[in-house]
């Protein structure tokens, strides 16, 4: 597992380093860890293509500040877990803005590390984990984390990931028990939603990360709005 730690203060590249080192120790997970004493060092590894699994990255830099490196990073891996760190907790806001996994406060580092790190693999865990689905076109073995909608379409139902569509006879309530636990939210009697591919729910429309845009029925819509709200804070 990859891990990029990005700050320009050198001793808080070897403090987090260390923490890093040792949760490995324990854990036996095997990480590589890459230091990047700039967010636009960081920005030249994510624009190669390189493969991060983790970024801690530093709010408070002189060159271009974390938030701003945030959304860039964004706009290239939409799903990596970003954790920021800072000795201000002033920006929440901000954060939710940029998706980031987690904040850490630098007094704090030594308390709230483990914790940090056992719901970030945990995440990545169940993210990584496959399916396998009965398909019309035959067995499929899925992320479910690659799948970002499930739609009924007359009696099959739809498994639509980013450039693939796959048929199942399955029922919608099926699915939804198959991947309980998964960050799926039921918006619709006919659609199943991944919640991390949701960018947005307004005026009883929900808005995914491609554009698309899906009603959700007034009855539904607060109940709707309160589990989107809950998953956003535990991804915060």
């Amino acid at each position: 597992m990859k891990i990029a730690v990005c700050d320009d203060d050198k001793k808080d590249i070897a403090r987090l380093k260390k923490l890093i080192e040792a949760y490995d120790a324990e854990n036996n997970i095997g990480f590589s860890i890459s230091e990047y004493k700039s967010g636009s060092e960081l920005l030249k590894t994510v624009s190669n293509g390189e493969e991060v699994d983790i970024i801690f990255l530093d709010i408070n830099m002189d060159d271009m500040d974390g938030l701003s490196v945030a959304k860039k990073i964004r706009e290239e891996k939409d799903d990596v877990p970003i954790v920021l760190v800072t000795a201000f907790m002033n920006y929440a806001l901000d954060g939710y803005k940029v998706r980031a996994s987690r904040f850490l406060i630098k007094d704090d580092l030594v308390k709230t590390f483990i914790e940090c790190m056992d719901d970030i693999c945990g995440e990545i865990r169940k993210k990584s984990k496959v399916i396998t689905f009965s398909c019309v076109e035959g067995e499929m073995r899925l992320k479910a984390s690659d799948i970002i909608l499930i739609e009924t379409s007359g009696h099959k139902n739809l498994i639509k990931l980013k450039n693939e569509t796959y048929q199942i006879y399955e029922k919608l309530d099926g699915l939804e028990e198959m991947l309980k636990g998964y960050g799926f939210l039921r918006t619709h009697n006919s659609f199943l939603v991944n919640m991390a591919h949701i960018r947005g729910i307004n005026s009883y429309v929900l808005t995914l990360d491609d554009g698309r845009q899906l009603p959700v029925p007034k009855a539904r819509y607060k109940q709707v709005r309160q589990e989107y709200t809950l998953f956003v804070g535990k991804e915060l």
